[in-house]
């Protein structure tokens, strides 16, 4: 969001001591850790509240149903390709077979 380099930092940080003192300086960044800290959880808790208003589990809940029913279809239409062609394979293996038997009885009649 804000590209904020260290050379922007260290030019904050005197400018902070110059105005504030090496006496408050500590204490002024204590408070605003606290007070960002305060305003993330503040964040936190109205993203809950929200979540639980609209019902996100429930939604997150559905959205892996319907990610699984997917899978299950891929997978499904995948093992039936494969079953038709094991068959066909099967099927090209015993005509040959028959066709190498035949073969084989003419030979010898």
């Amino acid at each position: 969001m804000f590209d904020v380099g260290f050379s922007e930092l260290l030019v904050i940080a005197i400018i902070s001591l110059i105005v504030m003192g090496p006496e408050r300086l500590p204490e002024t960044v204590r408070t605003i850790g606290l007070w960002i800290g305060r305003l993330k959880q503040m964040f936190i808790n109205a993203r809950k509240e929200l979540e639980d208003e609209v019902g996100m589990d429930e939604v997150r809940r559905q959205l892996h149903n319907e990610k699984i029913l997917s899978d299950l279809e891929s997978n499904k239409s995948e093992f039936e390709q494969t079953l038709k062609q094991g068959k066909t394979n099967l099927e090209k293996t015993a005509t040959d077979l028959k066709q190498t038997i035949d073969g084989a009885t003419d030979s010898k009649s």
